[in-house]
């Protein structure tokens, strides 16, 4: 007998963007058949009125290993996650792996070696404002390909972070990517808000190296009004045949480390940002408008923290993800309940409820297609992405009248308030959502490339 059955859904075909009403068998981990009859199952879902999708696959997060921000993604409808994005990895992905695996978690994780912590520490490159020699880059490159031994899917890079990084450590690092053919992820550079030189630079790397470029949350790089220029010279690259996709979340307000570059002094006084464009969304000053005063006693007290940034234009999130080559994403990172940013809880409801059912911009074959087969494919994940037999059991079971997030800014309300609409997901066919509730699975696996 079949472990599970999903009866009277709607299944969406996410490779040809087309839907049916199907009734799905699950066997173990894998999807066995596709029936027009209803099946018998030891579990049987009733989908009635429901879209049966494969699990959303996000290209961006810093999940890591981080069980409440598994957690947070699973209930969100994600199946599998990108970690060790913006340059931030485990150093040992071997070990990171093995213990994965050893604990299990509630979704699958694939792993990028980033090139700010572990590659340039590890050559031991530690002024983010000082580039690496030619001796080091050789140490970086000999480290990552190590990594990618151990099963890496490819560099991230978060050159925001690293301002003194120069083109050539991305270039031969891109390089080597390109060799093995793995992706390189890229948090663009935060030169100036008014600045396309940093996506220009990036163009140049794909030119020079071939290699597959995924630039990261883009409309956190560019929501200024530079959107739309920023799509045109990615079209324009995509022309002469460079491969080059993008990842997108549903905010313009952003986050990240208060210890970063980018908060740092001279860069915010750079940009002319204002204070009170930041709210504190960890740690005891949780909530907190920033004034000048809380800027200089956070840098000493607690520089660990994460801030969010207020800025941008919100119609660029729409204009962003409607373009064929781009993938929704969370930028999820790990927090304490209670705290951080509500891309951790509601991206993809949000993604749902903005982009198909309000402003009717893509269909919910074209958001479903976004969300699970493009990524699937842009990451080499054969068995990811689509419910066909024989593929990954990685389903989400949502209601696309009433999907909704309900998570807002730390000022505000709760960050990690759970969506609405998402009654169940199944990771590797072990029922990991029901009734929209976490039932406490640790299906999800590692996956190397």
């Amino acid at each position: 007998m079949l472990t599970t059955a999903i009866n009277h859904g709607i299944v969406i075909d996410s490779q040809n963007k087309t839907k049916k009403q199907l009734h799905v068998g699950i066997q173990g981990d894998k999807i066995a058949v596709l029936s027009e009859t209803p099946l018998e199952a030891e579990e049987v879902i009733d989908a009635g009125g429901l879209v049966v999708s494969p699990g959303f696959i996000d290209p961006h997060g810093h999940v890591d290993g981080e069980l409440y921000a598994g957690e947070l993604s699973v209930c969100q409808g994600i199946t599998t996650t990108v970690g060790g994005n913006c340059g931030y990895s485990p150093e040992d992905m071997g070990e990171f792996f093995k213990e994965q695996e050893r604990k299990g978690f509630p979704i699958h994780q694939a792993m990028l070696i980033g090139h700010g912590i572990p590659l340039r520490n590890r050559a031991g490159v530690y002024d983010r404002y000082k580039p690496a020699c030619d001796e080091e880059i050789e140490i970086m490159k000999e480290t990552a390909r190590k990594a990618f031994q151990d099963g890496a899917c490819g560099v991230s890079f978060g050159l925001d972070y690293v301002p003194g990084c120069s083109i050539r450590e991305v270039v031969e690092l891109a390089r080597l990517c390109a060799e093995y053919g793995k992706i390189c992820p890229i948090h663009t550079r935060l030169l100036t808000n008014e600045d396309l030189y940093s996506l220009y630079e990036l163009i140049l790397v794909a030119r020079e190296t071939k290699a597959d470029i995924l630039i990261s949350h883009f409309v956190y790089q560019y929501c200024g009004g530079l959107c739309d220029p920023g799509l045109k010279m990615l079209e324009k690259a995509q022309k002469e045949g460079l491969n080059i996709h993008i990842d997108s979340g549903m905010y313009t307000n952003w986050t990240t480390y208060f210890d970063t570059a980018t908060f740092d002094l001279n860069n915010i006084q750079n940009n002319n940002w204002k204070f009170s464009q930041m709210v504190v969304a960890t740690g005891k000053y949780k909530g907190q408008v920033m004034d000048e005063e809380l800027y200089f006693r956070m840098k000493e007290e607690c520089p660990h923290e994460a801030v969010i940034f207020f800025e941008g234009i919100e119609d660029e999130i729409y204009e962003c993800l409607k373009k064929p080559y781009a993938m929704p994403s969370t930028d999820i990172g790990a927090y304490d309940k209670g705290e951080g940013h509500p891309q951790i809880a509601g991206t993809y409801p949000r993604y749902f409820r903005e982009m198909v059912r309000e402003r009717k911009l893509l269909t919910l074959e074209e958001a479903v297609h976004k969300a699970t087969y493009l990524p699937a494919k842009v990451f080499k994940m054969e068995d990811k992405g689509v419910i066909l037999p024989g593929k990954d059991a990685d389903i989400t079971v949502f209601d696309p009248a009433e999907i909704c997030d309900t998570a807002t800014y730390p000022h505000m309300g709760l960050p990690d308030a759970r969506p609405r609409g998402i009654p169940y997901v199944l990771v590797a066919g072990e029922t990991a959502v029901k009734e929209g509730i976490y039932t406490g699975s640790r299906s999800g696996r590692p996956i190397r490339k």
